[in-house]
């Protein structure tokens, strides 16, 4: 996505992440795009201040190294920074993507003019951006808020970082689809609506239970169910005003969600934490990505 120097969207392109497990050849589709992306604005990259990246966990952000984040095989110390500063010869902000959608939310959609908020996404995998007192809150070596491998099963499920337990693994979009297509049963809409059982994601999920049928409905409850504990932890430790959620309970909505699980939550926490607490969808929509990027951009050193 490309703005102006008031955020102001002027070009976009989207393309699935499509992984090949060649670090390198994935770092030179993405300058490519970028390529492509400025000249649909009508600029060159000289005319281009400053470019911002946001990259799955864990990050080293002092390196400008990924390292090996559970959803990207074979991307093990990649010196992403250094890569793409060299193709490109422009200034180069990465930040975690759970940070920048944080950035945006706050900036530009559900969180403006809080000061306590929470983001969690649950797309591929789970990720969390905090910002407290105003601020992005990073942590030590910039890997605060990996929310999505708390434990809330003891020895439970497998998760893709190699843990065991960890609430990506019963929330998180990955995850999440290779249990559907392993348990949705043949009566259920789910399959009707991917066109096969090897076809089932989340979305397929979503569109099922909004018609009611048995089976999503009950995948939603033990869904929320998972979700609240890990809610609820993220509200014990921070404390939160707004608690954010983007891509499945956004797509899911106040019904199949966000209703469910704030009385959850709320069961699970002490009044004076759950008072005045407020957990709501991402207001962005399909732009967030887009200004995750503009804020990862815009927080870079002059």
């Amino acid at each position: 996505m490309a703005s102006d120097g008031q955020a102001r969207l002027v070009a976009r392109r989207r393309r699935p992440t499509a992984a090949s497990g060649d670090p390198r050849a994935d770092v030179d589709a993405i300058v490519r795009d970028l390529h492509a992306l400025v000249a649909e604005a009508g600029l060159s990259l000289d005319a281009v201040e400053s470019i911002g990246l946001s990259v799955p966990g864990p990050f080293d952000p002092q390196q400008g190294v990924l390292l090996k984040p559970p959803n990207l095989p074979g991307w093990n110390g990649v010196p992403i920074q250094a890569w793409m500063t060299s193709a490109l010869g422009r200034p180069i902000a990465i930040d975690n993507d759970a940070n920048a959608a944080a950035l945006a939310e706050w900036r530009f959609g559900a969180g403006q003019g809080v000061h306590h908020m929470v983001y969690l996404t649950m797309s591929t995998g789970v990720g969390a951006g905090l910002v407290l007192d105003g601020r992005l809150y990073r942590g030590a070596r910039g890997n605060a808020g990996e929310f999505g491998h708390i434990a809330v099963e003891p020895d439970g499920e497998h998760c893709a970082c190699g843990m065991r337990g960890c609430l990506e693994a019963y929330v998180g979009g990955a995850a999440w689809t290779r249990r559907l297509r392993v348990v949705s049963p043949p009566t259920s809409a789910v399959i009707a609506l991917a066109g096969g059982r090897q076809h089932i994601t989340p979305e397929h999920l979503v569109a099922a239970a909004q018609r009611s049928d048995h089976f999503a409905l009950t995948e939603f409850d033990r869904f929320n169910a998972y979700l609240a504990r890990g809610v609820a932890a993220v509200a014990f430790a921070l404390a939160p005003e707004m608690i954010v959620l983007g891509t499945i309970p956004t797509a899911a909505g106040e019904r199949l969600c966000f209703e469910p699980l704030r009385q959850l939550v709320a069961e699970k926490l002490w009044p004076e934490i759950s008072e005045g607490l407020r957990i709501v969808p991402a207001g962005l929509g399909d732009e967030l990505a887009d200004y995750a990027g503009v804020c990862v951009a815009l927080e870079a050193p002059a």
